[in-house]
């Protein structure tokens, strides 16, 4: 509860960018572009997946989940970032502050989830070819994306009910252009020990053991390749794009988690996060069309289609 003379937080306030209000302008055709862009790359690739029969294999499978939850990560925070840049100060209510936590909170960890089990997939695709069909079935991909999704579910919600157990009161503002978690808690009145303390060991879970599980299939592969007399340019290829998805989606999760800027420099943080937000989803799409064959063919068929007609 507030203290007499503190009022409850109804409203969050988000600051964004003020420091570049005069490249505002640039910055909001540059997003808006890059948002564009992430939308049309990834939806082509969920529906080439859907309809193609060749992109039916649980590697692809995988991938459109992946660009699902890009889709969804982005458009739950960038439009309120292109608002915010032309209006130069977003505002939100406390449960729409709340609820834009979870889908970043949910969404970001089910994409360390997925590409650890993707990796998985990698690994029975070159450690055991023969028997991949069999082990990697089409109901065991539905069970490693739906446990992907309780696990998270469980984590993020338990997470989110101890945050607005806590008081807000009085500072309403945030230096930032969404509700990320740092940020929020630290707007807290109440002790956030407990929060942080919890963040920490879901950490563990949703980050340094998926990142450890990755590493050790990765590390299984690479050994596996190297045993091989022929054949090894091939078994390359065939992880190298989860291989770059893995670096650009952990590489900015770290950047901004692992190595945080201090306080008197907290604002540089807004621009770690667009790494995660914006670039990772940015160059999902382009990983896997301009590295890989089967999603060119895919496009070309397609084409080929839509001329026909």
């Amino acid at each position: 509860m507030c203290g007499e003379n503190e009022t409850q937080v109804t409203q969050i306030r988000l600051l964004g960018f003020q420091s570049l209000h005069k490249y505002r302008t640039l910055l909001f055709i540059v997003f808006l572009l890059t948002y564009i862009f992430i939308l049309a790359g990834n939806l082509l690739i969920i529906l080439l997946i859907s309809v193609i029969d060749h992109l039916k294999t649980p590697m692809y499978f995988f991938l459109k989940h992946l660009s699902i939850s890009d889709v969804l990560l982005t458009t739950s925070i960038v439009p309120l970032l292109l608002h915010i840049i032309i209006t130069e100060e977003g505002i939100l209510s406390f449960r729409g502050c709340i609820f834009q936590l979870f889908l970043f909170i949910i969404l970001g960890c089910f994409q360390c989830f997925l590409i650890a089990v993707m990796s998985y997939d990698r690994y029975l695709a070159i450690c055991h070819p023969l028997r991949y069909s069999s082990l990697m079935s089409p109901d065991l991909c539905l069970q490693l994306v739906f446990g992907a999704w309780f696990l998270d579910s469980v984590l993020t919600i338990s997470e989110i009910i101890v945050i607005i157990q806590s008081n807000f009161c009085g500072l309403n503002y945030i230096d930032h252009f969404f509700c990320d978690f740092g940020p929020v808690v630290e707007l807290a009145t109440s002790d956030n020990s407990v929060v942080k303390m919890q963040d920490f060991v879901f950490n563990i879970f949703i980050f340094v053991l998926p990142f450890i599980f990755i590493v050790m299939t990765y590390i299984c592969i690479f050994l596996t390749i190297l045993k091989r007399s022929f054949g090894k340019r091939k078994a390359f290829s065939t992880c190298s794009s989860h291989l770059i998805t893995v670096c650009v989606y952990y590489g900015s999760y770290i950047t901004v988690y692992m190595f945080p800027s201090d306080e008197s420099s907290s604002h540089i943080n807004k621009y770690k996060s667009l790494c995660y937000l914006v670039v990772a989803p940015l160059l999902n799409p382009i990983i896997y069309s301009l590295r890989n064959h089967e999603i060119k063919k895919a496009v070309q068929k397609i084409t080929i289609y839509i001329l026909k007609r």
